[in-house]
Parts: structure tokens; sequence; C-alpha cells
């Protein structure tokens, strides 16, 4: 491969072996990307070491060879002499058959591993043979064009030559262009001793697009990571452990594990954690594993989701992922489950956490829960396998003291499996909430088992904001309890973008706050019905064909429960028919036998009285 040829610099400055800087290497980004036009190098590296001049290379006008070189001339000498470093490894990484924009991105972004040749180069005895060799026997040719080129192309060369006598192929500039430490990037280095470089530049571009590519989720794996953490409380393997381990060296970091998802943030920390990694065979092995997991759920682009919550599994042979994938066809897990539940929990594969199952599974039916039950409540919420039995049966006590067992405790952990994890503090403190608000304990018990996920909400922030909500519309302290009763699943509705919604769209159409306040108080579940799909469709029909008014839904604002299709449109047709005249609540509230035994088998009227 031909080098392209470099600017020559009127001295060459030779650094002193003082104490090396601190450098930061430049940031990658997401996958190995390149400039376009990668040469000459123009990076603004600095350097806090003092350099100092070789006599020998300096050129025959110089006024007096005593005097120090001025401060702008010891800056330039530095930024040459690390210019030519890069030049250097550009050429050796030519040599080793890298691509040319591999070789400017690796080039340009390791300069921790630069300063290393250059302090390598600066140290050696053998300079002055070595530019005797590099700038022949005229002296007399040093200061001038044709001598200050060779004493350049020297030194570029010495600094290839001192790039083979490391004897890491070029490896170690490569792992610190990735973003790990100088020293990271040697021991790894030596770890890979037996990878050539240019099929390991392609193993780790594959590795990058399989655990970074297609995710816009960075923050939720963070917050994925953190869930997965706060509710383990079971012993843990050696693959569990790893995998924290590799957490807390991200959660250390700035960002924490919000960064997770970023190839920028993380990689470094995958391949420290993980340095085995860049020893697996991308097509015999690595891709085998990508595409099993693609069978039993995981969608490809979805991929990092799993693998970065849970590296260890990259490791794993095909036979191992599947004997522990099948063993949750005890719960009924077909088709895609294993893969949602491995969204949302990797670590179920771990052998830890598969051990745990089989005693949970054993909790359960010793409780009498039924088994379609505990089967629905592990499937949504896998997290509950990282819980130990202890715990949970804490919470089962909790339960158990509201009324809820058996099979009532089963309806409630379908729904909200998430319940189970909570602390048992946590849970009475709703309690005690509810009973504030007006609740005796067996009506709490009821609204457990017809909203469990209302006792798994925070108090501040979700429960007093809905009780707050509903008497800032108008509902009165005396008739929250009948309010909550009759529709629990207000406490745990979206202010902003359930409650408010509606109301505002019933005050567009006519009716006053009071107006939607009475209404709530006598049919709370009003505020839970679609504005497109009930409201406007039913309002339409009651306003422009029934010919009624606002008032009538006033009256009866369980109108809007009823099927428009099924009920309301039939029964208004045959009153029409009949001449006859009714209330909403006439009309509907009655069933399909007393509605014909009052209407249809009645004579005509022009008005029911």
């Amino acid at each position: 491969m031909s080098t392209k040829s470099f600017p020559v610099l009127t001295h060459l400055i030779v650094p002193s072996p003082s104490p090396k800087p601190h450098l930061i290497p430049s940031t990658s980004s997401h996958f190995l990307s390149f400039p376009q036009n990668p040469l000459p190098f123009t990076a603004n590296v600095h350097h806090h070491k003092p350099f100092k001049i070789n006599p020998l290379l300096c050129s025959s006008s110089t006024n007096s060879s005593n005097n120090a070189p001025s401060d702008q001339s010891q800056s330039q000498s530095q930024s040459h002499s690390l210019t030519l470093t890069q030049q250097a490894i550009y050429d050796y990484l030519s040599e080793l058959g890298i691509s040319q924009d591999d070789c400017a991105f690796i080039s340009s972004n390791s300069p921790k591993y630069a300063q290393m040749l250059n302090d390598s180069v600066q140290d050696l005895e053998e300079w002055k043979s070595w530019r005797s060799s590099s700038s022949g026997s005229n002296k007399n040719d040093v200061g001038n064009g044709d001598g200050e080129e060779s004493v350049l192309i020297g030194f570029k060369e010495k600094v290839v030559r001192m790039a083979k006598e490391k004897g890491d192929n070029g490896k170690v500039a490569f792992l610190e262009s990735l973003g790990l430490s100088l020293s990271s990037a040697i021991s790894i280095a030596r770890y890979l001793s037996g990878e050539p470089l240019p099929p390991l530049i392609h193993k780790v571009k594959y590795m990058k697009e399989i655990f970074f590519s297609g995710s816009n989720t960075e923050r939720m794996l963070g917050k994925n990571a953190r869930r997965m953490m706060k509710h383990l409380s079971i012993p843990i393997d050696e693959d569990v452990q790893q995998t924290l381990a590799f957490f807390e060296k991200i959660e250390a970091r700035r960002g924490g594990l919000d960064m997770l998802g970023s190839a920028d943030a993380s990689f470094r920390y995958l391949v420290e954690s993980f340095p085995r990694l860049l020893l697996l065979s991308a097509e015999s092995h690595v891709k085998p594993v990508v595409d099993f997991l693609e069978i039993v759920g995981v969608p490809k682009d979805c991929m990092g989701n799993v693998l970065l919550l849970f590296p260890p599994l990259i490791f794993w042979n095909i036979k191992a992922i599947r004997t522990k994938a099948l063993a949750f066809e005890e719960i009924g897990a077909v088709d895609n489950d294993v893969g949602k539940m491995l969204l949302k929990y990797p670590w179920i594969l771990s052998t830890s956490i598969q051990e745990n199952y089989e005693e949970i599974l054993s909790v359960f039916n010793e409780e009498k829960v039924p088994k379609l039950s505990v089967d629905r409540a592990i499937r949504s919420w896998p997290h509950l396998l990282g819980c130990s039995i202890s715990k949970l049966k804490l919470m089962l006590d909790q339960l158990g003291e509201l009324g809820v067992e058996n099979k009532k405790l089963g309806q409630v952990i379908a729904k909200s499996p998430q319940l189970l994890l909570r602390k048992p503090q946590e849970f009475r403190q709703v309690v005690s909430f509810l009973e504030d608000v007006g609740f005796d304990r067996e009506n709490v018990g009821r609204i457990l088992g017809r909203c469990p996920e209302l006792f798994a909400s925070n108090i501040e922030r979700t429960l007093m904001k809905k009780i707050n909500f509903l008497i800032g519309i108008g509902i009165s302290k005396d008739h929250l309890p009948r309010t909550i009763k009759k529709y629990p699943e207000l406490l745990v509705s979206d202010v902003d973008r359930t409650l408010l919604p509606r109301i505002k769209y019933l005050m567009e159409m006519g009716l006053s706050k009071r107006n939607i306040a009475f209404m709530v108080r006598r049919f709370s579940p009003l505020l839970g019905y679609s504005i497109d799909e009930v409201f406007r469709p039913k309002l339409a029909f009651l306003l422009n064909t029934m010919e009624k008014s606002l008032q009538d839904v006033v009256a009866y604002p369980r109108y809007f429960s009823y099927s428009l299709e099924k009920k309301i449109k039939p029964r208004f047709w045959v009153l029409k028919g009949r001449n006859i005249e009714c209330s909403l609540e006439e009309m509907l509230g009655k069933n399909d036998d007393e509605f014909a035994t009052e209407f249809l088998l009645a004579p005509s009227a022009h008005s029911h009285q």
C-alpha cells in the first residue's frame, strides 16, 4: 500500500523523559466512523511535558546553539513530533493490512499510545546510530532541506520500528481508540495476542452492531438495570455477579447506568469486564446465539436490551440456552413469550434465578393459588423470580390480612404481580392512607381485589395527587369514599393525559364544571372513557338523532357505559317506532326482559309516564 507524503519539519524536537501527561482520547462515534480526508493529521493534542531540542538536529543557521528555544518553537515542535508519530502509526497499521479509514481513525484516537512510542524512542541510546543510518554520512546536510527530510523520515521509521518492538501488532492503539485506558489496552492486547488486527476490527464492528444498533432506549436500559438490581434478593451465581460488577463500573461514571445503551460510553467497560468477548467467533458462535434468541422472540434490533443486561449469555452454547429457555414451558410460555420475558428480565436464564423459580412455584402451590394465575404473573413480571422466598411470604401475609387468599390472591397477582415486590411497610402505608380517606378494612380489601395496582403506587406522587384533583373539580371529602369505591382506578389514572382532557372535552360540549362533578359523584367511571371512542359518538347520537339535551346525560351519566350499536341504537329505534318517549334511565337501565315487558308488550303511546 502506498503511503502519503507529509510536510517536512524544520527541527526535530525530542521530549525529555519527565512524567507522562494525562491525555484524553478522542471520543469515537457510535460505531467506528472515519474522516473522509484523514491525512495529514491536524489533531490538536496538548502535552504538559517539557521538550528538549536535540542539538544534532538543529538548523545550521541558528545564531547560537546554546540559546534555549522559545515557548512558541517548543509548542510547534511538540505538535510536529506528535504529528509525525501519528503518521508513523498510520503507516505501521497500513503495513498490517488495515484500511485507510481505519488507520486514520485509530492513529488519531490513540494519543497515549503515540506518547508512549515517543517516550520510548527518545529514551533509546541508539538514537545517534539510527540518525546516522537515516541521514547519511554527510553531516553538513543537517540543516538544509534534503538533510532535514532524511532525518524526519528516519524518525518515522524509528517510531514504526518501536511499534513493532512492542509486539502487540497494533492492538494497543486500536483498543485505546475504542475508549480504553492505555493500561487496559495493553493488558487486553496481551490477552488477545493470538488475534490478528484486521479480523479483530471486523469483530468489534459486528459486536457493536449486535449490542447497540437499532435501539433508542438508552435510558430505559438503565432504568431496567436498576429495577433488576432493586428486586434481587437471592444468592447469585457467578454470571450475575460479573454482570453487577459491569453495572457498577458504568454507574460510577458520569451519566451512570443511563449511559448503558450508549456504545461510546459503555463499550469500553464491556470489553474491560468481558475481554473474552473479543475471542469469540462471530460466525460460528455469536451469530448462532443471536439467531436462537430471535427464534424465541427477541427482535434483532432489541438484542442489546438482553445482552447488555446479561453479557455472560453471549458466551453460552446454544444447547445450554435452549435447555434453560424450555424450563419456562412449565408456566405456559409459548411462541414468543420467552423472548418477551428476556426483554424484561434477561436474568431468567441464570442458574440462581432458575433454581429460585422452582421454589417460588412451590410456595404458590402451598398457598393454593391457581396455577394459571401464577403463570400469568411470572410471564408478565419475571422480576418475581429474583425475589427470595422469605420476602415473598411477608407480602403474602400482608395480602392475607385483607382477605386476599387462594383464588382471590391469584386474581390480584395476575393483574398486578409487581405488588409482591413491595416492601411490607410501603404496602401498609397505602392501607393506612385509604383508611384515612374513609374506608374500613373490608372495603380496603375489596379495592385491593378490584385495583391491586393502586397498592403499588406512591402515596405523594400518585394517590394524594388524585385525591386533590377530585376535590378540585368539586367532589367533597364526604363523597370521596363513594366515588372511589365505584371506580378505584381513578386514583391511578394520569391527571394530565387522562382526566383533564376528558373534563376539558365535556366542558367544550357545553357542560359546566358543576355538572361534571355531579356526574362523577353519581358515576365515577365516567372519566375513564375514551373521548373518540365513547364520548364523541354517543353525544353526537344523543344530540342529533335522539334530539335530547345535555341535561339528560347529567341526570343519567351511566348512558356512556352502554354499547352504542348493541343497546342504545336498537332500543331507541324500537321506542321511536312505537312513538314512545322516555328518559335515558328508563330506556337503558332495564335488562332485556324488563324492557320487552314494559315497552314491547305494552300498547304504543305518545309518552311513557
